[in-house]
């Protein structure tokens, strides 16, 4: 289970709780009848509830050790560069905390584009904030608070400017440190 799920600190967990109650809300209005999770890890959004009960929803993870034991919905292992789905398998195709990963998440974001009907929902780490906390934390200190995977770094104007030619309208919600975009084309 990544560490930050399990801190005690309260504030981090006020903020992570924050994070999820909007992915959530903006899950609702979209009211999806499928959902690709991709990038689903340990599964947090089933978890926590996230997902929305009604929809049938599909995780994907490129690391095979991620993906949940047990869980209530299909597990695929995969890329999210390519994704194995067909041409709009899913209302809404969700990509959580992997953009800054990607030496290059252009191909990533066509790819869950191309799989989504409705909507493309990504959230990635608000900068310099993410690396503030990170810091008031005592985490990563040599790398300024940087999370040492985090190759790709996001402010409103940047992750606008990426989305912009990739998406049609992009709707940003502030989850502070993160930032959430609901993409529709």
């Amino acid at each position: 289970m990544q560490e930050k799920y399990r801190d005690a600190n309260p504030v981090v967990g006020f903020v992570i709780r924050r994070f999820f109650e909007r992915l959530a809300r903006a899950l609702g209005e979209l009211d999806p009848a499928s959902v690709l999770d991709a990038g689903c890890g340990e599964g947090e959004l089933l978890r926590r509830g996230v997902l929305p009960r009604r929809a049938r929803a599909v995780g994907l993870d490129v690391r095979l050790g991620a993906l949940p034991r047990l869980s209530p919905i299909p597990l695929v292992c995969a890329t999210v560069e390519a994704l194995p789905f067909a041409a709009q398998s899913f209302d809404v195709a969700l990509c959580l905390e992997v953009l800054e990963h990607l030496p290059d998440p252009a191909p990533a974001f066509r790819e869950l584009a191309r799989v989504a009907r409705r909507a493309v929902v990504v959230s990635v780490p608000h900068e310099p904030w993410f690396r503030a906390g990170n810091l008031l934390r005592g985490k990563y200190v040599r790398g300024w608070g940087n999370f040492p995977e985090h190759i790709q770094h996001w402010n409103h104007g940047t992750l606008r400017a990426f989305l912009a030619p990739l998406a049609g309208r992009v709707e940003i919600v502030e989850a502070m440190p993160w930032i959430i975009a609901i993409c529709r084309p």
